[in-house]
């Protein structure tokens, strides 16, 4: 019995380890975009008089990259913000806040099928958009503000290096700025909430140590905009979605949390 006791209290303590908590990161950088057709309706019946239709409407991005480096420049390219948070001590699941600045141009100049009631006069052909007829752009931007549940798998692990994939599905508001003409009705845009987005992504996220990395990511997403107001006076409607896919490069800032 004497022995038994003696073996029980020489067992050494348990060290408390230092847990960690998760990390937080932030990581900023620029992107490209390729959106897919669209069919448009603009309507006014309170202030003017149309009611009609583009069928097939292409439009582009607007990578305004140029000397982006500079610090009065930063926000007017094509700019993605992501604040997040990866849980617990393996790191592999997360939440994270984004903003994706993407710009949405419906190109000018190009020959789409229009039909519908303009003034009084029945269209239903193919028809010139030219942009004193109809000119739309999200450039301020086409922004998508999602909330999104992050998954990260590691793939390598070394001492200085750590690569890993990072894939993410979430969903949100548009909150957008749009520029737009319409018969000759001009509108210079504000922020408000146009619609709903939501998306799915993948991409490598390279880290230098615990505290530096570099990532990218393709995205594609889908875009709803239910309510984007249009000419002067904001008393016209126009209401589309699409899809678009998105090329993101960005570097980031790790803060590991412990105690």
């Amino acid at each position: 019995m004497t022995g038994q006791k003696s073996f029980a209290q020489d067992i050494p303590t348990t060290e408390l380890v230092k847990k960690n908590k998760g990390t937080l990161y932030i990581n900023w950088g620029y992107n490209r975009d390729w959106y897919s057709t669209s069919t448009i309706h603009f309507v006014n019946t309170t202030t003017d008089n149309y009611d009609f239709v583009f069928v097939n409407a292409k439009a582009h991005d607007k990578p305004d990259m140029e000397r982006y480096w500079q610090l009065d420049r930063l926000t007017i390219p094509q700019y993605d913000l992501n604040i997040g948070y990866l849980f617990n001590n393996k790191h592999d699941l997360g939440i994270e806040l984004s903003w994706n600045h993407l710009k949405y141009v419906v190109t000018d100049n190009q020959v789409m099928h229009v039909t519908g009631n303009i003034r009084g006069q029945y269209i239903d052909k193919d028809t010139l958009v030219t942009p004193d007829f109809v000119h739309l752009q999200h450039t301020n931007g086409n922004n998508y503000l999602m909330v999104n549940l992050v998954k990260r798998q590691q793939i390598l692990r070394g001492k200085i290096f750590q690569l890993s994939g990072i894939g993410k599905l979430g969903a949100g508001p548009l909150m957008s700025y749009t520029i737009s003409t319409i018969l000759g009705s001009h509108d210079s845009g504000h922020f408000y909430y146009h619609g709903w987005v939501t998306g799915v992504s993948a991409g490598l996220r390279l880290n230098v140590y615990k505290y530096v990395f570099i990532q990218t990511d393709l995205q594609g997403a889908y875009a709803n905009y239910t309510h984007t107001e249009m000419g002067a006076d904001h008393q016209g409607r126009s209401t589309q979605h699409f899809y678009s896919l998105q090329y993101m490069w960005s570097g980031g800032l790790n803060f590991p949390l412990g105690r």
